[in-house]
């Protein structure tokens, strides 16, 4: 029986990696473990391209659909452009849902300077809530191309803004009433707030103006997930320190009430940045200046498997997430 959440590693390489349909000649990055979008050769342009499904989240679904998209596509070095959706309805959908819909999906694709050009709609029987599964495409200077997987041994591990961000936001929503008898309405709202921070695409597009090897943004799973799949992807191994995680003051009342772990919890939001250890402090001040906060939380080692935490001065194994703690609430 498979858990929710994303499929495991051994899965996908036993069930999914093995069925791909044809050798793409013109794919100069495709489908792995670790990997969030693809790219494909334009000669000196490069398409990316990224897909997601919003499934844990019903209000501002369409905001998140597009932001998760274009984020992937942006840890590619790329600046996302054109967007493809997918709107699946519960029976007994009214008008007004659709509309709630596509005006997130039109403002949030408007700020970025997203074009949505083409998807599906439709009522689909056996939903409980309605699910947005977009394709987001964006390009890159063929020289300027970030993968997932290019990760080198020694390189600085910087985290942009803080973990848990998209979780603590969707819960705020989702369980507000309850929070809000604890926590009081004024925390909660600044809890739901953190949709705002959700974009990495100025993140991302900063911090490779200045040069990385790889970036990755971490969605389910959290930042524990999220290494694991960097770490995966180069064949690497890493070490990184509790105290330089940063979390914000909401997302550990809400964890610590509902008993999660942050570092698992869904963290669109934040970036996770690998980058040569000479270039750490100039991407660090590159993002300060534009308002980014980041923390530079540990480093990659050449031992693939190797992937642990230090804790008031104790190393531990920092273990991969079997689903999101997002799915213990929602």
């Amino acid at each position: 029986m498979l858990a929710p959440g994303k499929i495991p590693p051994e899965k996908l390489r036993e069930i999914v990696f093995n069925r791909l349909g044809a050798p793409g000649e013109r794919v100069l990055v495709g489908a792995d473990l670790g990997i969030d979008a693809s790219a494909i050769d334009f000669g000196e342009r490069v398409l990316v391209a990224s897909t997601d499904p919003i499934t844990g989240a019903e209000e501002r679904i369409g905001f998140y659909a597009v932001n998760v998209n274009a984020n992937d596509v942006a840890t590619f070095g790329a600046r996302p452009k054109w967007f493809l959706v997918s709107i699946l309805l519960p029976e007994n959908s009214d008008e007004r849902t659709l509309e709630s819909i596509m005006d997130d999906l039109h403002a949030s694709a408007s700020r970025l300077g997203i074009a949505i050009v083409g998807g599906h709609t439709e009522v689909t029987p056996g939903l409980k809530r309605p699910i947005v599964v977009g394709t987001m495409l964006g390009e890159v200077e063929r020289g300027k191309l970030v993968t997932s997987n290019g990760a080198k041994p020694g390189d600085a591990i910087i985290l942009t803004k803080w973990a848990g961000l998209e979780g603590t936001s969707i819960i705020a929503s989702e369980r507000g009433k309850q929070l809000e008898r604890r926590f009081g309405r004024e925390f909660v709202g600044r809890a739901k707030s953190f949709i705002k921070m959700i974009s990495v695409v100025e993140d991302a597009l900063t911090a490779n103006e200045t040069g990385v090897h790889a970036m990755h943004d971490p969605t389910e799973g959290g930042i524990a997930n999220g290494l694991h799949e960097m770490a995966d992807a180069a064949k690497l191994g890493f070490v990184v320190h509790r105290e330089r995680i940063p979390v914000r003051e909401e997302t550990l009342k809400i964890c610590e009430f509902f008993n999660l772990n942050p570092l698992a919890l869904i963290s669109s939001g934040a970036l996770l940045i690998a980058a040569p250890p000479e270039n750490a402090d100039e991407i660090l001040r590159a993002l300060a200046e534009r308002g980014i906060n980041a923390s530079m939380i540990g480093e990659f080692v050449d031992d693939p498997g190797r992937g642990v935490i230090v804790e008031n001065g104790t190393e531990r194994p920092l273990e991969r997430p079997e689903s999101d703690e997002l799915w213990k609430v929602v």
